[in-house]
């Protein structure tokens, strides 16, 4: 097993499969892994076999919900650039909610994804976060389920389409995208993995 997987102490000690199954998600690819493998031994075959689509997903599944938004919203900054006054309402939303993760935040969330541009790729972060308990929304929409992964999905979106924007170095990029969940998941800001601009606040 890679030592690139070990100490992921935000990611859950349950079975990887389970946690798929529990966010509606699998893998397009044959594990051989166990169905009781843990996420590192998982994580560590998909590396193997290269599999780096399939990794991205899986991490996307496995990162908390605040830091699943914060990982969508740092793939956004790789081609946004840094915090400004002109950011998308759905990437500002879904930062400010991370920072403060609130229910007028959210409720904010909601509101930048009502107003964005229909071809604004950071509603993939807003929805991350407007669907990060399983819920639709804030308020009478916390009565109601969001759709089967819709946090996890999004998020993932979110970081193939900062492979897609920056395909010129997409190889490397790929490790940039995993290395810097990874180091969420180890409990960092995922900013050393590179790429990404600083913002103004600290995770």
């Amino acid at each position: 097993m890679s030592e690139r997987f070990h100490d992921l102490t935000k990611v859950p000690k349950q079975p990887a499969a389970k946690l798929l199954a529990r966010a509606g998600m699998k893998l397009q690819v044959p594990i051989d892994a166990p169905a009781s493998a843990l996420p590192e031994v998982v994580l560590s075959e998909l590396a193997a076999k290269a599999e780096w689509i399939e990794l991205l997903k899986l991490l996307a599944v496995l990162l908390p919900p605040r830091e699943r938004v914060w990982w969508a919203c740092l793939a956004a900054r790789d081609f946004i650039g840094a915090k400004s006054p002109t950011d998308p309402l759905p990437l500002a939303a879904a930062e400010a909610w991370v920072f403060e993760p609130n229910e007028t935040n959210r409720a904010a969330v909601l509101a930048a994804l009502q107003d964005s541009d229909p071809a604004d790729d950071t509603v993939h972060c807003a929805s991350a976060a407007l669907y990060f308990n399983g819920t639709l929304g804030p308020d009478d929409m916390a009565e109601h389920p969001a759709p089967p992964g819709g946090a996890e999905l999004s998020a993932f979106a979110m970081n193939v389409v900062a492979l897609g924007k920056l395909s010129d170095r997409f190889d490397s990029h790929m490790q940039v995208l995993i290395d810097r969940a990874l180091e969420i998941a180890r409990g960092g800001s995922g900013r050393s993995a590179g790429a990404a601009p600083e913002t103004e606040e600290k995770a």
